[in-house]
């Protein structure tokens, strides 16, 4: 037992406790372990609320579980709207990924669908889109357009990262038309 906890529940050595209080303190110190394990793991990065559930629910008990978490919530240290908007940018800007794609990566983390649609909404302009697609296609891709065998190969990676077939065939005309590669 940790000496907070024993200092909490005035314990001394040789002391006798009934049941139900050792009980008490056991779960005492065991949500104690729980707290600075969200602690740890929210100094590496930040967690969604489902993520840092999922996470603790591989050693402790569910009520627990879910009492650390919103703890943490009530302290500022889980913010799922915040971390949906960083997540987004993160997907969308450097990983250049697609809409299909960015909103499944965030529903797999477990966010809720309204949080989601609020952190994508800066991100739906059909020029950032094209634009980012084209910058894509410019930076990876482009070598790969020589022949219809790499042009298919090239739809098929942009389809995996989440853009849309019309998406992915008005980027490739507009690249073609300016005569990139």
């Amino acid at each position: 037992v940790n000496e907070k906890i024993a200092a909490e529940y005035f314990l001394r050595a040789g002391t006798d406790l009934p049941e139900s209080a050792l009980k008490e303190i056991i779960e005492a110190d065991l949500f104690r372990k729980a707290k600075e394990r969200a602690l740890y793991l929210l100094t590496d990065r930040d967690h969604c609320f489902v993520e840092l559930y999922n996470k603790l629910a591989k050693n402790y008990p569910h009520e627990m579980c879910l009492s650390v978490c919103i703890r943490m919530a009530e302290l500022g240290f889980i913010n799922d709207s915040a971390y949906a908007e960083k997540l987004a940018r993160q997907l969308f800007t450097v990983r250049k990924m697609g809409l299909y794609r960015v909103k499944s990566e965030m529903k797999r983390r477990g966010l809720p669908e309204s949080v989601i649609e609020n952190a994508i909404e800066p991100y739906l302009d059909e020029d950032d889109v094209s634009q980012r697609l084209e910058e894509l296609i410019g930076k990876k891709y482009a070598r790969y357009l020589d022949d219809e065998k790499g042009v298919k190969k090239v739809r098929s990676a942009l389809v995996r990262l989440g853009y849309s077939y019309d998406e992915i065939n008005s980027a490739l005309k507009n690249y073609s038309e300016n005569d990139e590669y």
